[in-house]
């Protein structure tokens, strides 16, 4: 087949959780008396969990270590998520679901490995994945493409078998450079730069969207330029 696998992103494209971990960026910089900005977010957007902890333990001034740092900030996403502040967005059960009874996937996410867990038990979307990787176990987050491409071969195939769902500039600019074909979900609240969007082979408008071309994409019957069709 052209494409034997698919890689999703959590936050943004199967869960509303962005405006979470920006919440508790701001809520701990507050409390060590800074302001965080929308600039910190976006600076920070795609890290792994050690590297966002280290970037707001050195802007807060706080005296704690950036691991504990990341504790603090992957307590509060914790309570969020079990309170119930983390919804899958519409559509996204269905899109996993139909595109897991075609071929295996995987999800490569910028979330701690305790955030990834809760919120797949919680939408009882665990046993869909066959495998699950934080960029907190590769050596750089995104936008390098570790985290992709340990995805794509835990799966046992190259980026380049792979299919990437993604709504971030970081995200895209990862999943890309580790030779994924991306289709693109902007999102709306923190919407990707034109320059990450070039690298998208589609740009979708909801997870219904993105259902339906990654189905085609996996049939064979919609194919981006210059990709074959199965064989």
């Amino acid at each position: 087949m052209a494409f034997a696998a698919v890689v999703f992103d959590l936050d943004g494209v199967l869960v509303e959780s962005e405006h979470l971990w920006e919440e508790n960026w701001v809520a701990y910089a507050a409390k060590h008396g800074v302001e965080w900005t929308a600039e910190d977010t976006s600076t920070v957007q795609g890290m792994s969990a050690p590297e966002w902890a280290t970037y707001l333990a050195r802007r807060s001034g706080t005296p704690e270590t950036p691991e504990q740092v990341e504790r603090a900030v992957v307590d509060g996403m914790i309570a969020s998520i079990e309170a119930g502040e983390a919804p899958l967005l519409p559509g996204a059960d269905a899109m996993v679901r139909d595109v897991s009874a075609r071929v295996p996937v995987a999800l490569a996410s910028s979330a701690a490995r305790r955030v990834i867990d809760a919120v797949l038990e919680t939408h009882d979307l665990t046993r869909e994945f066959t495998a699950t990787v934080s960029s907190a176990e590769v050596p750089r987050g995104k936008p390098n493409p570790d985290v992709y491409a340990e995805a794509a071969s835990r799966l046992g195939f190259r980026g380049e078998d792979c299919l990437g769902v993604e709504d971030s500039s970081n995200g895209i600019r990862a999943a890309a450079a580790a030779g994924l074909t991306v289709i693109a979900l902007p999102n709306p609240t923190y919407p990707p730069k034109p320059d990450a969007l070039e690298l998208a082979a589609e740009i979708a408008e909801n997870n219904d969207d993105v259902r339906k071309k990654l189905l085609g994409y996996l049939s064979g019957s919609a194919l981006p330029d210059g990709v074959a069709a199965p064989r």
